[in-house]
């Protein structure tokens, strides 16, 4: 009996202290969810900047129709440009994403397709993507306005045409933040977190 008592109380010491270490560990996962900051589209290089207002610019999609981006959207939606290219593996990955983001937002939001280069190479990749209906535009130009340096880039425009957000999104978590950034009223997810942990601090 003395043998079989030592033994439980043993057992039961061990459950505690096993549970003190799980407790640590939670506390632990938890600290470093907090350093650790949710990844937003990186911006790169020069361009416009959240808070201007985008002129409009008058293009052509692939099907012929007339297309303007910037300015105040006749639809009163906010506009997302996702600019591709069919030789880049990243865009082809992140496209069911964005056309997963184009129906479900579809009642506040319009979502553009830009690239730049031949128009044949380009309507063969819009067809094989399922791109056909789709506002999908050719222009060297957009790219020029944007200063856009590497793909798949993403810019955010609200119905007035004033930039929101934008940067390379190289995944669907990227492509989310775009819309926290707008949401939040912060020019990007880094920017905003910057801000929080110096009021932390002040604090």
């Amino acid at each position: 009996m003395d043998a079989m008592l030592v033994s439980q109380w043993l057992l039961w010491g061990v459950v505690l202290v096993l549970c003190a270490i799980v407790a640590a560990l939670a506390r632990q996962i938890g600290v470093l969810h907090e350093r650790i900051a949710p990844a937003g589209a990186l911006t790169l290089g020069k361009g416009p900047e959240p808070g201007e207002r985008v002129e409009p610019l008058s293009l052509v999609r692939l099907d012929g129709s007339s297309f303007v981006i910037g300015g105040t959207s006749a639809r009163g939606h906010s506009t997302l440009v996702f600019f591709l290219s069919p030789t880049c593996p990243v865009c082809k990955e992140l496209l069911p994403a964005v056309l997963s983001v184009r129906r479900s937002e579809r009642g506040w939001l319009d979502v553009v397709f830009a690239s730049d280069g031949d128009l044949g190479a380009q309507r063969a990749f819009a067809q094989a993507q399922g791109l056909d209906e789709a506002a999908y535009v050719v222009s060297t130009e957009l790219g020029l306005r944007f200063r856009v340096p590497r793909l798949p880039y993403a810019v955010l425009l609200d119905a007035q045409g004033v930039l929101q957000a934008r940067g390379l999104v190289n995944t669907r978590e990227h492509l989310e933040s775009l819309f926290e950034a707008q949401r939040l009223q912060a020019p990007t997810m880094q920017d905003y977190l910057r801000q929080q942990r110096g009021e932390n601090h002040a604090a």
